[in-house]
């Protein structure tokens, strides 16, 4: 897949300013397979995925390659956090009944992890992929961060980030696809937390580091402006882009 951003140093930011997913998602998930004993969450980060998993799963492992993000994730007593690449998992055989991989898919060595689905995964499971685009938010938001995106950090994101801007559509799964039903991530945040956000976006990361300038000074004021005052809160809504198959 070529380079691969590295979050660990901003794990800690990670964990309290990415969005959860809606309920509905994880509802949608377990009614795909037949059993609900395992699932694997790939990429896990801060675990947003593996909570929702947890509600409905008898056990959750969850993988990430970073030390830092596994430190920094929700604990929950059903799921098992460990320190692994989603290509090498070390989950066992023929044990899981639904492998995700939220927000992720588009930074992994495709081959190898269907690969890998394919060692873990029970005849019959599912393996779904979903991504939001950072900055592909509804109004009025759209008119700060998609230009922001577009024409300040877009050229600093690795290249797994153009399947992000195509919403996912030139993956293909293996396996039968399972249609989707429409879901979004939503939230109820002020400026600051809006703000917060856009400065753990990997390619933001990448500008400060290549640059020595926080390329956010340049839209903070204008996302400040959007909500009228510091103590102010509105929704923040960004549309899922999901990609399922039955193995």
């Amino acid at each position: 897949m070529g380079e691969v951003p590295d979050f660990s140093g901003i794990a800690e930011q990670y964990a309290a300013s990415r969005p959860l997913y809606p309920p509905e998602l994880f509802e949608w998930l377990a009614s795909t397979v037949t059993c609900r004993e395992t699932a694997w969450d790939t990429a896990t980060g801060n675990g947003q995925a593996a909570i929702g998993l947890a509600t409905h799963f008898t056990r959750v492992i969850a993988t990430d390659m970073s030390p830092s993000q596994v430190r920094h994730a929700r604990q929950h007593p059903r799921v098992e956090y460990r320190v692994a690449p989603a290509e090498e998992s070390g989950v066992a055989a023929d044990s899981v009944d639904l492998v995700v991989a939220a927000a992720a898919i588009h930074w992994f060595d495709l081959e190898r992890f269907y690969r890998e689905v394919g060692r873990v995964v029970r005849r019959g499971g599912v393996l779904a992929a979903w991504t939001y685009h950072v900055a592909h938010v509804e109004p009025p938001l759209d008119s700060v961060l998609w230009p922001f995106y577009r024409d300040v950090v877009g050229r600093y994101f690795a290249a797994g980030a153009r399947m992000v801007d195509a919403r996912y559509e030139g993956i293909r799964l293996p396996g039968r696809e399972l249609p989707a039903p429409a879901f979004k991530v939503s939230v109820r945040w002020s400026a600051d937390e809006v703000i917060r956000f856009v400065r753990t976006w990997s390619g933001v990361q990448s500008c400060l580091a290549a640059t020595k300038s926080d390329p956010v000074a340049q839209i903070a004021h204008a996302v400040r402006d959007l909500f009228g005052d510091e103590t102010s809160v509105q929704e923040v809504s960004w549309p899922l882009y999901i990609r399922a198959a039955r193995q």
